[in-house]
């Protein structure tokens, strides 16, 4: 089911989540479903989208799903920057389909977290998918890329 994504604003996008535990895991399969259904709607709407944050949709859990080559159940993530090369890029967000944010991120990390199976796993990640794995992790405490932004003229509307 297609959710509706808390916009920028939304008192509920500047909360900490909560860790899923492993009794919760069945109960949540569902909000998987849901957030992979998100995810298309908005690359059919908007042309763009990849990951979304459980907070996103009301969902105030410290879960994450990815739509690239295949499907990510990202549960209880945990993030290791590796090395000091940052990159600048504009950020874009479900939260705010129309604006672009200037943002630093690292440009390489690794990813620890569980599967959709309570698997632990491990993901070098770099360039791109290390920017996306952490914007989508900055969800998880209440950080939008809004709160990133380089400087006060980092905000470009989109076309």
């Amino acid at each position: 089911m297609e959710r509706r994504i808390r916009l920028l604003g939304d008192p509920g996008l500047y909360e900490i989540s909560e860790e899923v535990k492993k009794e919760e895991l069945e109960e949540l399969k569902p909000v998987f479903m849901d957030m992979f259904d998100c995810i298309r709607g908005i690359r059919r709407d908007y042309g763009f989208g990849r990951a979304i944050a459980a907070p996103q949709i009301g969902v105030k859990k410290r879960l994450i799903c990815i739509l690239t080559d295949k499907p990510y159940v990202i549960i209880n993530p945990s993030l290791e920057m590796i090395g000091d090369e940052m990159m600048e890029l504009l950020d874009d967000c479900m939260s705010f389909p129309g604006l672009l944010v200037r943002v630093r991120r690292w440009r390489h990390c690794i990813l620890r977290y569980r599967d959709e199976y309570w698997q632990e796993q491990t993901m070098h990640m770099d360039d791109d998918m290390s920017e996306l794995i952490q914007h989508e992790y900055d969800h998880l405490d209440g950080i939008l890329a809004t709160m990133r932004a380089v400087d006060h003229k980092s905000f470009v509307m989109k076309q």
